[in-house]
């Protein structure tokens, strides 16, 4: 056996075939069940895909950058648990195309940012972050609550992600712009239909201005951000409660 070993490690072109076949059948292993979403995350109750107000807040805060300097994932370690909340489950960011995990922390976790502070806190953040938080060194983001957020294509990210795996329908697509304008908007002739098209849905005017800006989607997102997933049916040790 070893003599056989030994014809293949001097042989520098019949090692590469074998070294690739090697990393081919691995690949495979690990790859292919990653297609089949299924059979890699454990459902939980509650999540659901973004509403498109909150996806359009997701697509300015990839634009903007924050994932640079927060990430949104809670690792199961005591210290982070207690600081940030129940540990992250994978299928809370199942419909995240791309995910939001992150590797640096330069500002806090915010996986479980939504609902820990008011609509008013995160536009006095975004205006000027040091006038809450003294030692931030955030930058500004003022000019968001100037810019009129863009839905005019909304329901084609709808589609697009749809395309991906994300379970859209015909009625949710049908009617994004509407229900966009509908959640940004106490009082809205859009109304109709939001509600039943989506769970525990955020409806209001988030920055306070009239128009529908850039700043109401990303509150709107930020908002959301840890607030599906029913966490009372898990437990920290990472099991699900008995008789669930």
């Amino acid at each position: 056996m070893l003599k056989k070993h030994t014809a293949l490690e001097k042989n520098s072109i019949l090692m590469l075939i074998f070294v690739v076949i090697t990393i081919s059948i691995g690949g495979i292993i690990e790859i292919v069940p990653l297609f089949r979403m299924e059979t890699t995350i454990e459902p939980v109750k509650g999540v659901r895909p973004y509403t498109p107000l909150e996806l359009a807040g997701y697509n300015v805060y990839l634009r903007e950058g924050c994932y640079n300097c927060h990430s949104q994932q809670v690792r199961p370690l005591r210290d982070e648990v207690e600081r940030y909340g129940h540990y992250s489950l994978a299928a809370e960011s199942m419909y995240d195309h791309p995910f939001q995990w992150g590797s640096k922390r330069t500002g806090p976790d915010l996986a479980r940012v939504g609902g820990k502070y008011s609509d008013l806190w995160h536009v006095q953040h975004m205006t000027r972050p040091q006038d809450v938080v003294p030692e931030s060194i955030m930058p500004a983001y003022a000019h968001l609550a100037k810019k009129g957020v863009n839905l005019a294509d909304i329901g084609r990210d709808l589609e697009a992600l749809r395309m991906v795996g994300v379970p859209y329908t015909d009625e949710q697509i049908a009617n994004a712009y509407n229900d966009a304008m509908a959640q940004a908007q106490d009082e809205s002739d859009y109304h109709d239909g939001l509600a039943e098209r989506y769970s525990k849905v955020n409806m209001r005017n988030f920055d306070g201005n009239a128009n529908t800006t850039e700043l109401d989607a990303l509150i709107a997102y930020l908002q959301v951000l840890g607030t599906m997933a029913e966490l009372k049916d898990y437990t920290h040790d990472g099991t699900k409660r008995s008789g669930e």
